[in-house]
This record gives structure tokens, sequence and C-alpha cells, in this order.
């Protein structure tokens, strides 16, 4: 077993472990824990990325989801301000067991997927001359501002307006003049 292949099963074992305990208890009950969580199972991504030789996508998730959105997880989770019997008494609902089925068929299917792919798999070759600038800085700042410009703007704006509601809502709620 090659040494990339042993970093590739331990990253994704330990993506797969971390997503698992985002919503498993003991991790589950506790959101900062799962915040947590959440934060090592994104991380690991980030070194499957590194692995497939996407750089940049590896670096725009470090940079995007552990360090932007996992720390606005985190000031809400402690905006929020639970308390230690707020998690405790977990119910079984309709929708837990509908969400446990279909995480079952979900991963039956993959199991499936991956047991075919595997039958007939073969390794892709990455050191093909079309590969090597694939997925680079230069060519996804092309397709940002040439192809795709009209929705990479309309998503800023529409984040724009999403911080300004929420500005907003926050000054109403403490009596502030809106």
């Amino acid at each position: 077993m090659s040494g990339e292949l042993l970093a590739f099963y331990v990253l994704a074992g330990a993506a797969v472990a971390g997503a698992l305990c985002v919503v498993l208890p003991p991790f589950g009950r506790n959101p900062l824990h799962a915040a947590l969580a959440l934060l090592a199972t994104l991380a690991c991504v980030a070194g499957v990325f590194v692995l497939l030789s996407a750089h940049l996508v590896a670096v725009l998730q470090v940079l995007v989801y552990v360090g932007a959105v996992m720390v606005l997880f985190t000031f809400v989770v402690l905006l929020l301000n639970l308390r230690r019997e707020e998690f405790i008494g977990a119910r079984v609902t309709p929708w837990k067991v509908a969400a446990v089925a279909a995480t079952a068929v979900f991963a039956v299917k993959t199991a499936g997927a991956v047991l075919a792919a595997s039958a007939g798999a073969r390794a892709a070759d990455l050191t093909a001359p079309g590969l090597q600038a694939y997925g680079g800085i230069r060519d996804v700042g092309r397709e940002l501002v040439t192809t795709y410009l009209f929705p990479f703007e309309l998503t800023s704006v529409l984040l724009l307006v999403a911080i300004l509601g929420a500005v907003l809502i926050a000054r109403r709620e403490k009596g502030g003049a809106a």
C-alpha cells in the first residue's frame, strides 16, 4: 500500500468519523462540540483535496469553510447561550426515524456503487498534460470573471442582503432604532 493511499484512507476515515460525531451523541448533544467535530471533518476534506492535487480547492476549503463559516457557527452557538438541561432528553420522532431510514438506504446504495466501481477500477493518470493545469488559480479565475461572472456577482449581492437583514433584525430585537 502506497503512502498516498494510506493518507487517503486515514483522512477519509477521519472525515467520516468527524461527520458522525457532528450528529451522534455525545458530541451531537452539545452544539459547540458538534461544531468542533465539523471543523475537523472539513479540515480532513481539505486534506483529501490536497491528495487529489486540487490545491486551490483545498485552500478555499480552509479559508471559506474552516475559517469563515466555522467562526460564524461558533459565534451563533455561543450567542444562543444554551444551558446543559436543554441538551438532555432526546426523543424519538417520526422525522428522526425517517432520517435514519434515508441514511441506511444511502449507505447501502453508496456501498453498492463503490463495490461495482471497484470491480472494474483502474487508476487514473493524473500526469496527463491537460490535467496538470486543470483547476489551477489562473483557470478558475478566468472562468469566474468570464463564464460565471453573473452568478458570482449575484451571490455577492445575496450575501450582502443577508448580512444587512441580519443586522436589521438584531437591532430591532434589542430595541434599537432601525
